[in-house]
């Protein structure tokens, strides 16, 4: 995709024949006159697997792959994945357990609980 938009640039500010440029940069012609085709249910899809990444934080792409294909989507996990990558989506970093609260002099600091379950360790 960038050397694609790298090709028409070159060729539209040295006005330099798109033949040239390719064989310069190193594109096949035939890359670059490729149109993609999108599907019609594409816009859809993207909205649909963004409501379940955040609808499900923890989900990677793999497992949020699954969940339109429940519903009845016609969709394979690459195509997921692909939309995963374009909409920038992440699976959040797991928070760090809670410890027990050390002194500088080697000792800890026992929390004592107010209410039950309140103090886990």
């Amino acid at each position: 995709m960038k050397r694609r938009r790298a090709v028409n640039e070159i060729s539209r500010k040295l006005e330099a024949p798109e033949r040239r440029v390719c064989r310069v940069l190193g594109q096949p012609r035939s890359t670059q006159r490729y149109l993609p085709r999108t599907a019609e249910d594409e816009t859809g899809l993207v909205q649909r697997t963004i409501e379940l990444a955040s609808a499900f934080g923890r989900f990677g792409y793999r497992q949020v792959a699954h969940l339109p294909r429940r519903e009845g989507w016609l969709v394979g996990k690459n195509r997921v994945e692909r939309i995963w990558c374009e909409e920038g989506l992440k699976v959040p970093q797991k928070q760090p357990k809670r410890k027990r609260l050390w002194l500088n002099d080697g000792s800890c600091m026992r929390r004592r609980a107010e209410h039950k379950d309140h103090v886990l360790y």
